[in-house]
Formats: structure tokens, sequence, C-alpha cells
């Protein structure tokens, strides 16, 4: 018997016994998959909705587009990718939504007049949060907000509000690349510097006096032959003269100085988790600046020590014991954070821009809206964009130019 007749057995053993037969159905791997679950389930519901309604001319393309995109949105919410997982999973996440938010525009378009006079605020709302100020489609959504809200739609609004989401929605998955972006730069930077501290740890391992790190603080006086050598990994206070000091490195020195520079990084994590906020925006952005921070820490502790050792640093040529070496070493690992400080300030910024156009210098949005009152339609006076006197006091419906110069001359 096969596994589909097996689970028909099932079920109708189960119906026999009077219990309700529920589904099995798999819960969302991730947050975002069940977020998008839901939006998928509403909007379907909204799609039924919409077929069952009368299809007159060019509904019924409408209506295919939408049922392709959440199509498309349900096959990408439940591919399941293995061990891609980690390098698709941005795909799949992009491809969900842009379908949803294609599928929204789309049941724009088909909702009666009244639900989209009712959508119009939401509409509005995306617009503003995602368009600039001097955009010309919420410059004139603004304009007409008024009467779509008051009389309702016309179709040249219905197109105007349908063009606006769709640049709202454009501009938003804009602002994620841009975070995705981001975010695969910093991945791939961490990685790309871990590789460098790895080589370094192993070239250290297999060729360790050719890239010492050890340090001859004293000698001992002229009639003994024996002398102070001060490694990463141990002590030596009675090496005899003669030898050089690299020829007492040990396989481990580069990897003991690398692992006290991840300490000291790991500090400046902890402490720059204070300036973390949460965020809405996807990708986990602060992971991965915070992650970067580690293997910098550890390559900035080798490179710091080295200096050391080259008689770089004016007054700091001989370190005197293993535990000044170290110590260092996290000092260095810390003082990273003065690079990657920048790298943090970037990734706020980015994040801070996601649902925050770009102001102009004067508000075209608000100066429409005080010129509007002569755009609008007949019958539209007492709409919310048209009954203002530009002062902020309203005005009474049907007011008539003079009675205004009056009210106003008064």
């Amino acid at each position: 018997m096969d596994n589909s007749a097996a689970v028909d057995e099932d079920l109708s053993a189960r119906t026999r016994r009077g219990r309700a037969v529920k589904p099995r159905t798999r819960p969302p791997r991730s947050p975002w998959r069940a977020r998008a679950t839901a939006r998928l389930a509403a909007l379907e519901a909204q799609l039924k909705r919409q077929e069952a309604r009368p299809r007159p001319d060019g509904r019924k393309a409408l209506l295919e587009g939408m049922r392709g995109h959440l199509e498309k949105a349900r096959a990408a919410a439940d591919e399941r990718f293995g061990w891609r997982r980690p390098w698709s999973g941005a795909t799949a996440r992009e491809g969900v939504w842009a379908n949803l938010r294609d599928a929204d525009v789309l049941l724009l378009q088909l909702v009666s007049d009244a639900e989209a006079a009712g959508r119009a605020g939401e509409v509005l709302a995306l617009v503003r949060r995602h368009l600039d100020k001097d955009n010309p489609q919420r410059v004139r959504l603004a304009q007409r907000i008024g009467h779509i809200v008051s009389v309702g739609p016309t179709p040249s609004d219905r197109a105007l509000m349908v063009r606006a989401l769709d640049g709202a929605y454009e501009n938003l998955d804009a602002e994620l690349a841009r975070v995705r972006s981001l975010r695969n730069i910093l991945w791939t930077a961490t990685f790309v510097v871990l590789l460098g501290v790895t080589g370094l740890a192993l070239y250290g391992w297999f060729f360790p006096s050719s890239l010492s790190l050890c340090f001859t603080p004293k000698a001992g006086p002229d009639d003994t032959q024996v002398m102070d050598v001060v490694c990463p990994s141990k002590d030596y206070p009675t090496a005899m003269k003669g030898r050089s000091a690299g020829s007492h490195a040990l396989p481990r020195d580069i990897l003991t100085v690398e692992i006290a520079g991840l300490a000291g990084a790991a500090l400046t994590v902890i402490a720059s988790l204070r300036r973390i906020r949460g965020t809405s925006a996807p990708y986990m952005l602060p992971l991965a600046s915070a992650v970067l921070k580690f293997p910098t820490g550890a390559l900035s502790a080798f490179l710091g020590v080295l200096l050391i050792r080259g008689a770089f640093v004016p007054g700091l040529s001989d370190l005197d014991s293993r535990a000044q070496v170290l110590a260092w070493a996290a000092v260095f690992g810390a003082a990273q954070h003065l690079v990657t400080r920048l790298v943090d300030e970037r990734a706020q910024m980015t994040l801070s821009e996601v649902g925050r156009p770009t102001g102009a210098g004067a508000d075209p949005e608000t100066a429409a809206l005080g010129a509007s009152g002569g755009d609008e339609q007949p019958g539209t006076a007492g709409a919310p964009a048209a009954d203002s006197d530009g002062e902020g006091r309203r005005e009474p419906a049907g007011t008539s130019p003079g009675q205004r110069a009056e009210v106003r001359g008064a």
C-alpha cells in the first residue's frame, strides 16, 4: 500500500470514529514566512470575493493576473532549498513579497468605488512613507484625497491611486534592496577578513620563526650567556645568547595573539549593543555589522603586536612579559572599533532610510493641499483638502470667493 492510500485510510478511520479531520499543515519555518502566509491568505480571500462578482470587460485579465501572482507567492513561500537555504532565502523572500505587492496593486483595480475610497487613506500613508515629498504622484494624491474620500474616486483618481501605490511599492523594494546589498557586502568582508586571519594562523603554525612575535626586553650581563625572550605563548628567562628571538617562536603564537584580539573585539561588540535598535527591516543588518568586528579584532591585534615588535611605535619596542604582549593584543583588538564604527553608522543610516523618503527643501504636498480648492470638482467644497483658508481655519461649505474675502478682511 502506498503512502497516499495509507493517508486516505487513516482519514476515513478518523472520520468514522466521529472525530473532525484537520489537515496536517507544517508551520512556517521563519517569521517572515508566517507573515507572508497570513497576507497571502487574506489576498486569496479577496480574490475569491472578486471572482464572485460580475465580470465586465477587463476584469478577467486582472483576476488572472492576480491569481498568477498569488500562485507564484505561494510557490516561493513553500519552496525548500535544502543546503542552498543560506544563499536562497533572500531570493524566496523577495519573490514572495514582490508578488504579494503586485497582487495588491491589481486588487485595487478590481474593488468597488466604495472600497477604493476606503483604502485611500492606507494608500496615502504608504505613499508618504516611500515616495519623496516632491513626487508628482504623492502631491496629486494628497490634493485629491478629500474628493476621493467624500465623493468617491473617478476613473482618473483610481488610476492615480494605482500608480501611486505601485510607485510606493517599487521604492520600498529599492530600499530593501539597499539593505540586502549592504548586508551582502558585510558578510563578504567578514568572510575575506576571516580567511586572512585563518591564513596567518596557519602560516605561523607551520613557519613560526618566519613571522615571529617574540621580544627581547633585556639581555643578561656581558659575562653571562643568557637573555630574556618573551613570546605570546611562553616566556624564556634563560634563553641562550647568540640565538635570535624568532628561533624561540612557537606555532601557536599568532593564534594566541588573534584570540586575545577576539576577546578585545567582543568587549566592543557588547558595548555597541546599547546603540542597536530593533528594526522591522529584514536581513539582520546589525548582526552582520557586529560579526565583522570579531575577525577584524583578531587581524588588528596581530598587526598591532607586529608594529610594536618592529619598533614602529616610538618608545614602545620591547614588551617585558607574555601577559603584557597579550594585554596589548587585546587593546589592539578593541581598537578595531575606530574603523568598524563607521560601518555601524552606515548600517544605521541605511536602516533609517527604509520608510523615510528624502524630503525636499519646500513641501510641495502642503502647497498643493493649500491650492487644491480650485482644482476640485463641483460639490467637493466640504472636503478636508478644499475647505481650509490657508491659515488653518475651516470655512463653511459653499462659501463663495467674495464671502471668503469679506471674512478674511474682517
